[in-house]
């Protein structure tokens, strides 16, 4: 008997501190990866318009909140389909042979109420690494729909080099080596019928 309750005591402050933590699926539709990169003498933009994964957010502590999403390489767009074309290719992001990125959060630090630091592995190319970059809780509340939103945006840089891609590397390169990247993700409350990121 005594172990049984000394068992309870443990599991009642998990439950407690689980029912903190929100599920949201990305939702695609509505979640884009944008990018800027110089070109020659300006700079060039688009997005990755297919961006999946769920994020687990505790409003009260975000230190207990992650973040698992994946990008579809092959979801590109410059708004310009032979630009878009050629960025796929071997060349550039070799979409035919890596046709996904992926970043998993490895922790969480709150900076304030609403905003904090995401650090993580982010896969691209064939290549890992560890990265940081700060984020911002735009808000929480119903859709028009009969759902649940919460809006998230983050920004960071990378080096293409870093993650396998040479093209910066050839003399004279119209493209740079500095990536520019701005997250606008837009998730959709956990439902039985609502599982966006199979």
């Amino acid at each position: 008997m005594k172990k049984t309750i000394a068992l309870l005591a443990l599991l009642v402050p998990c439950s407690a501190f689980a029912t903190n933590v929100e599920i949201y699926a990305i939702d695609n539709s509505h979640s884009f990866a944008n990018w800027n990169i110089r070109h020659v003498v300006s700079r060039a933009s688009g997005t990755f318009t297919d961006v999946k994964g769920k994020i687990s957010i505790d409003r009260d502590n975000l230190a207990n909140s992650s973040v698992e999403a994946r990008i579809n390489v092959l979801s590109v767009s410059s708004n310009h389909a032979k630009r878009d074309a050629h960025i796929k290719k071997e060349e550039y992001l070799d979409a035919g042979k890596f046709a996904e990125m992926r970043f998993v959060s490895s922790k969480v630090q709150a900076t304030g109420a609403n905003a904090g630091i995401l650090t993580g592995t982010l896969t691209m190319h064939g290549v890992s690494r560890e990265m940081s970059f700060p984020f911002k809780v735009l808000g929480f509340g119903p859709d028009p729909w009969g759902g649940y939103r919460m809006g998230l945006e983050a920004h960071t840089a990378l080096k293409a080099t870093d993650f396998g891609f040479t093209w910066p590397l050839k003399p004279n390169a119209p493209v740079g080596n500095d990536i520019e990247i701005t997250l606008f993700i837009e998730g959709v409350k956990n439902s039985p019928d609502f599982k966006p990121w199979n």
